[in-house]
């Protein structure tokens, strides 16, 4: 299918285009610009009869918008399509744009649910944090849980399952921080972007490490440089959390690991420190020796993420390990006396559905890990899945709710609960990644960088440093490249972008 968004001025169009692009995921779509006079007279369709299946028509004015969804397919030559539904909207606070904008995207949501049939279960919602939302709604408009819930779907359209869902995250999330006091200290990223293959879904900046293997000793000369700037930089504040991702961190040899984890104990102050997660993804870098290092520091929080548990899906993905090594990691970690242990998994693979999924949800059950979070598979244009996508079988719209109700159902029979909530663009079903987690196991630093409550230092390749002011406000931003080369050539630009950035607001 085609699409034609046709505008008479800049406005919205990115917020507009995502939503139609929620309801159309495989649509071509495309948006123009025209003058107000050829819009009114239909003068911008004329000659468009083939051009695209739909064509949506946006007539900005002081006082309203007309919105028009015309049937381009169906249009003679030469004139100006067939209108399917119309609307014009009255514009209660013409200079108030956030409201503008809310109200904009309501009634175009409207008339996408009529023209496909089906609403979406987070409604007219394109962002990333709807949890934001809620908290908001607790925090700033000293609403109860129950009214904040019917307040996101009055205001976006959200369905109550999804409202209740995100009323329940943002109500955990306040508990969880109201334990230490995270605007007066801040949270430290570390970046090893190494893993032992590319999953064919990937769009993090991963480098295989057999192709790479020369690169991890300067890598982690460069890296150690950045971390002595930044203990430095940040001696005077209280260091909340760490956080070891990438790539797999655990694609280093042990005595690299046990190298970076005491080099780093020797220039942080860990007195306060309340997490420390190291990401071992991939259950094929799990040994006892790497887990023995981990165990010799204080981590206190690893991820070992099956992301399935069938075979077939593993080999097709590109994950070179079985769901027995996964199983026999697990098992290992859990001899060696690790207690608090995440396992993630993804809905929307290639040639899974709901009985798929339920499988691989009772086998991680039988598991018992403390934490579990689901992902919905989001399909950017960098993934190599996203070339190849007409072979895949994907997750029907319907199905994809039978499967996160089954997800959530067995995260109950965990004794887990919601604590953290995101979502991305592209997801199967449009739905979200939820982190659930058992009493006392909720990660802090997945909330303190999801909802932007606290400063955030990275480093490493691709690593982003996010200032959050006492009052809660942004202070600013500086990231690093993500291309391995580029970072080793430009580690000094790098850190003296952090550095400015933290001294600027001191």
């Amino acid at each position: 299918m085609k699409i034609l968004l046709i505008f008479n001025e800049k406005k919205f169009e990115y917020d507009i285009f995502n939503l139609i692009r929620a309801f159309y995921p495989d649509a071509e779509m495309e948006i123009r610009y025209e003058k107000t006079d050829q819009l009114l007279s239909g003068e911008a369709e004329q000659g468009l009869s083939g051009a695209a299946d739909l064509i949506w028509r946006f007539v900005y004015g002081r006082e309203q918008i007309t919105v028009e969804m015309l049937r381009a397919a169906v249009c003679n030559t030469g004139g100006c399509g067939q209108a399917v539904w119309r609307e014009i909207l009255q514009l209660t606070a013409p200079d108030d744009r956030k409201e503008t904008k809310n109200q904009l995207k309501r009634l175009v949501y409207s008339g996408l649910v009529k023209q496909c049939g089906h609403p979406l279960p987070w409604g007219d919602l394109s962002g990333i944090r709807p949890v934001r939302l809620v908290t908001g709604m607790l925090e700033d408009e000293h609403m109860t849980q129950d009214e904040a819930v019917l307040a996101i779907q009055e205001r976006y359209c959200v369905s109550p399952a999804k409202a209740e869902l995100a009323a329940a995250v943002a109500s955990r999330e306040q508990t969880l921080l109201q334990t230490f006091d995270y605007r007066t200290g801040y949270s430290l990223y570390v970046d090893i972007p190494f893993c032992p293959s590319i999953c064919l879904y990937c769009t993090f900046g991963s480098h295989p490490l057999h192709a790479w293997k020369d690169f991890v000793e300067p890598y982690l000369a460069a890296l150690t440089r950045e971390l002595e700037m930044t203990a430095q930089l940040m001696q005077n504040t209280r260091l909340d959390t760490i956080y070891i991702g990438g790539g797999t961190p655990t694609s280093l040899s042990p005595e690299q690991m046990d190298a970076l984890l005491t080099r780093m104990e020797r220039l942080f102050n860990y007195s306060d420190l309340r997490e420390f997660t190291v990401e071992a993804g991939r259950p094929d870098t799990i040994t006892e020796e790497m887990l023995t290092v981990l165990a010799s520091h204080p981590v206190t929080r690893i991820s070992i993420n099956p992301q399935t548990m069938h075979q077939k899906t593993l080999d097709l993905i590109g994950r070179r390990h079985t769901v027995e090594e996964t199983e026999q990691a697990f098992h290992l970690a859990r001899r060696m006396g690790f207690d608090h242990i995440n396992m993630d998994m993804i809905v929307g693979l290639p040639g899974e559905g709901a009985a798929e999924a339920a499988a691989s949800m009772a086998a991680i059950e039988q598991l018992a890990p403390d934490a579990f979070t689901v992902h919905s598979l989001a399909l950017k244009r960098a993934a190599r899945m996203n070339q190849f996508r007409d072979i895949w079988r994907p997750v029907s719209f319907e199905n994809s709710i039978e499967i996160m109700d089954a997800v959530a159902d067995g995260a109950a029979r965990m004794e887990m609960s919601p604590y953290y909530l995101y979502r991305q663009k592209n997801m199967a079903g449009n739905f979200e990644n939820v982190g659930y987690a058992k009493e006392g196991k909720a990660c802090l630093y997945n909330i303190l960088i999801m909802e932007e409550k606290q400063t955030i230092v990275g480093t490493g390749c691709g690593a982003a440093t996010k200032l959050i002011l006492p009052d809660g406000s942004k202070g600013g931003r500086a990231g690093n490249v993500k291309s391995l080369t580029e970072y080793l050539a430009r580690t000094d630009e790098m850190m003296e972008r952090k550095r400015e950035l933290i001294q600027q607001f001191g």
